[in-house]
């Protein structure tokens, strides 16, 4: 059964994130291990599983130093992951999930997931190989409570590719929470297990500005 986070009490019941693209290099891996570190942050018990065969959320977090707030992960092949069962004081799962996701797979994903993002580059090519995915991701989730959202990655949010980006988007009634810009940061906080949210804000304000839209969604779980 997918395990969905509501408040009784004083108890916390968990909410679990997705993030999907059947296409590789769209920033799935980067996406994740930020969302897991903002979590973190936030001061939620955070489970990031890896279900891509390359482990690159795996690889941040074993790089991730011991004094940061603790982010959990599963020991375990990558299509156990779809499946495996967070710890019971985990709060929030993240699961960064490989290209090519389709099948019982992708239906595993988006029937635990409370919100399914799709980080889309901005080319062409990569609008168009994404646009029968969300189609079909729409229809797997007309029947439940799962939310899909859409994250421009390595795009400004003032270009033309920004705009076609949100009226392709339009006629499907999915939400863009956000535009992320190309910066070497993310590249350089992969070999610390680092999080835009676990370095001085002084550095990367015009980072955590974007990001505040995202934040904001995530916070609306």
């Amino acid at each position: 059964m997918p395990a969905r986070q509501v408040k009784i009490g004083q108890r916390l019941y968990m909410k679990t994130v997705a993030i999907v693209n059947p296409k590789g290099g769209s920033g799935k891996s980067t996406l994740s291990t930020q969302i897991a570190g903002y979590f973190a942050s936030q001061g939620h018990k955070v489970m990031l599983g890896d279900a891509d065969n390359q482990g690159s959320s795996k690889y941040w977090l074993s790089q991730r130093p011991a004094s940061l707030p603790l982010i959990k992960t599963w020991d375990y092949q990558a299509d156990l992951v779809l499946t495996a069962k967070p710890p019971p004081d985990i709060t929030r799962l993240v699961i960064d999930t490989p290209g090519s996701l389709e099948g019982w797979r992708l239906k595993e994903v988006v029937s635990r997931a409370d919100l399914v993002i799709v980080p889309i580059l901005p080319s062409a090519f990569d609008v168009q190989a994404t646009n029968a995915f969300l189609t079909n991701l729409t229809h797997l989730t007309s029947d439940q409570n799962t939310k899909i959202a859409v994250i421009g990655n390595r795009i400004d949010a003032r270009t033309i590719s920004a705009s076609k980006l949100k009226s392709f988007l339009s006629y499907l009634d999915i939400p863009v929470i956000g535009f992320l810009r190309d910066t070497q940061y993310y590249l350089q906080m992969v070999e610390h297990g680092l999080s835009m949210f676990d370095i001085s804000q002084s550095k990367i304000e015009n980072d955590l500005i974007q990001w505040s839209s995202i934040c904001k969604y995530l916070d609306s779980l």
